[in-house]
């Protein structure tokens, strides 16, 4: 019952803010609310606190005692929604799948699946020396195991 009531405030604050999405939510067996968000454009502080309060001002404290925490999803965290890929064209992902590991610049985010492109030095066909090529792979969402945006300083 508790777990309803949270989740369409939580719902209904997102429906308001359209530029905010859900990552994952849970709680606790001592009522711990633990909220983590994405968004569009970034996830602000006054982004938590605008989603902690639309779950917080429409519980009463003397009905359910309760704690709760809203963050985002962070930096180093791994992609969990296809519109956490789609804001993070041109940067590069390391991408564990099903097969293989791949490391390269996102170019495209379509609803089923994403593009990478990166550069190899490979042997020449013909002579001594090498040349760089560029490799391309279009990899469904079903088939990545995780994938993470790489930091570069």
């Amino acid at each position: 019952m508790f777990k309803n009531t949270v989740k369409k405030l939580l719902e209904t604050a997102l429906i308001e803010r359209s530029d905010l999405f859900l990552i994952d939510f849970s709680i606790q067996g001592d009522n711990q609310i633990k909220v983590i968000i994405d968004g569009d454009n970034g996830v602000l502080v006054e982004d938590c606190m605008f989603v902690s309060r639309a779950i917080e001002h429409n519980l009463d404290r003397e009905e359910q005692d309760f704690s709760l925490e809203v963050m985002s999803a962070g930096a180093t965290a791994p992609l969990v929604n296809t519109r956490q890929y789609k804001k993070h064209l041109n940067r590069v992902l390391n991408v564990k799948t099903t097969s293989e590991q791949i490391e390269g610049t996102l170019t495209e985010a379509t609803d089923n699946n994403i593009i990478l492109e990166w550069k190899v030095r490979e042997p020449k066909p013909i002579g001594k020396g090498k040349v760089t090529v560029k490799k391309q792979a279009n990899i469904a969402y079903e088939n990545i195991v995780e994938a993470k945006v790489m930091i570069k300083f």
